[in-house]
């Protein structure tokens, strides 16, 4: 039993589809052969058992109604009128009150004893099933017994004939469940093959060519298959990004680390006998590793995507006006509004990550601005979400440009945005933490006009 368990077990889904959809068929059509069987058996059994005791009904009543002077001799003479009410297979025999034969009409089976008197009753007589029944009559003085033998030869060849039929039709139904169920279940494994044969290629190639399964049906593998897509699809794209990322952060990372070891190198050889030279190099190597600090925080910030918390809120007056604060005190020469037209509700969003939103925002312009910094931030409510808009008066960005803002390390112009600074990491860390509140942000720009970031955040229920 355990080997047979096993072996069914480590069969593929294909022949176990099959075996499963051919057993089924397979019992119930037993099923129903069996309950079939034993219905027509009982029926045509009982119709029987019908026939011999109307044929012996209507011998009793053809023979007491031609009166009680009715003579052995007169019935002896017309067999005939008898013989037409019995069947052909049935034996009639009529016995006087000693049990002494004095008629028979046919001779298809010997006499049987005169038992259980005006019963049916099966029994073997002559090494074959028959249905017997035995019925007094007068006629007259003359006492006597009918006897009926009705073989059931012809229904037992009936019976015989339906139970092969119905095996060589089982038969044929389990080659036939088997042969659908084979090919059922090789057209529903297609799609499924396919998905493996998809994974396998991923596995062994990477993400190097398309992946994408077609499959119009709309059930349940056709779901599997449209998570399958959409899922191969976003992983495709973080590689390609991480991929990207590794490139770009090990290019970033290489500037400064650059950058230090030649002043360090500059040092031993003779730089630090003078003391220009000394200073100089000392103040690039700690702005440089301040750089590569900031960079690697932010990346472990990109990196960490730690799950929302439903129960956050902030105060988007009160964050707005701290950071103001925060950066007038770092740029004084920056001037900054913040304007709103009736009262803001708290807003679903943590107040750390806010702040590091707008952060991030107010630096971008006051860093890519060749003039005085003006900053205008304006906040209003629309329905159930909370608009924030801050405009700068920077360089702008051309609009072929704008959808590339929130990658990660790229930059407009690569030769100045380098000699501004920054890691090109604080926009993407806008727009994840943005996502991650379920808000949304849209950003428009004129070139040496200014850009304007309109966030929208959704209020706290």
């Amino acid at each position: 039993m355990k080997k047979l368990r096993d072996y069914i077990v480590n069969l593929s889904l294909q022949r176990k589809w099959m075996l499963t959809s051919s057993a089924v068929i397979f019992f119930s059509y037993t099923i129903i052969c069996i309950v079939v069987y034993i219905s027509l058996h009982t029926w045509l059994l009982n119709d029987e058992q019908s026939k011999i005791k109307r044929t012996s009904d209507d011998l009793v009543y053809f023979l007491e109604s031609q009166g009680p002077n009715l003579t052995i001799q007169e019935i002896q003479q017309n067999k005939g009128l008898i013989d037409s009410i019995a069947d052909r297979d049935q034996t009639i025999r009529m016995f006087n009150a000693d049990g002494v034969q004095i008629l028979r009409i046919n001779n298809t089976s010997q006499a049987a004893p005169l038992t259980s008197i005006g019963e049916v009753i099966e029994m073997e007589n002559d090494n074959k099933d028959v249905f017997v029944i035995n019925q007094r009559i007068q006629l007259g003085f003359f006492q006597g017994y009918i006897q009926v033998i009705h073989p059931l030869s012809k229904f037992q060849s009936l019976m015989h004939y339906l139970l092969t039929t119905m095996l060589i039709a089982g038969l044929g139904a389990l080659l036939l469940s088997a042969s659908i169920g084979y090919y059922l279940a090789n057209y529903f494994m297609k799609p499924l093959h396919a998905l493996r044969s998809s994974m396998k290629t991923v596995m062994d190639k990477g993400f190097n060519e398309p992946i994408q399964l077609t499959y119009t049906s709309h059930d349940e593998v056709g779901d599997l298959l449209k998570m399958y897509n959409a899922m191969m699809n976003e992983l495709q794209i973080s590689f390609a990004q991480q991929q990207q990322f590794v490139a770009d952060a090990s290019h970033e990372l290489r500037t400064p680390i650059q950058a230090i070891e030649g002043h360090l190198s500059l040092l031993k050889r003779w730089g630090k006998d003078d003391p220009e030279i000394l200073e100089e190099s000392i103040n690039t190597s700690l702005t440089e590793i301040a750089r590569m600090r900031k960079m690697i925080e932010e990346l472990l910030e990109l990196a960490r995507r730690e799950e929302k918390d439903n129960q956050s809120e902030a105060d988007a007056v009160a964050v707005i006006e701290a950071v103001i604060e925060e950066t007038r005190h770092l740029h004084p020469e920056a001037r900054i509004t913040l304007s709103k037209n009736e009262k803001i509700g708290r807003l679903f969003i943590t107040e750390n990550a806010l702040r590091q939103i707008v952060r991030n925002i107010i630096e971008n312009a006051i860093r890519y601005c060749e003039k005085i910094p003006e900053i205008q931030i304006s906040l209003s409510v629309t329905g159930k979400e909370v608009q924030l808009e801050i405009k700068d008066n920077g360089i702008g960005i051309e609009e072929e440009y704008i959808p590339y803002i929130f990658d990660r390390f790229y930059r407009v112009d690569e030769a100045r945005n380098r000699q501004i600074g920054g890691t090109g990491l604080g926009l993407s860390i806008t727009k994840m933490l943005l996502e991650k509140y379920n808000s949304s942000v849209e950003v428009k720009s004129d070139k040496n006009v200014g850009t304007v970031f309109l966030m929208k955040f959704p209020l706290k229920n």
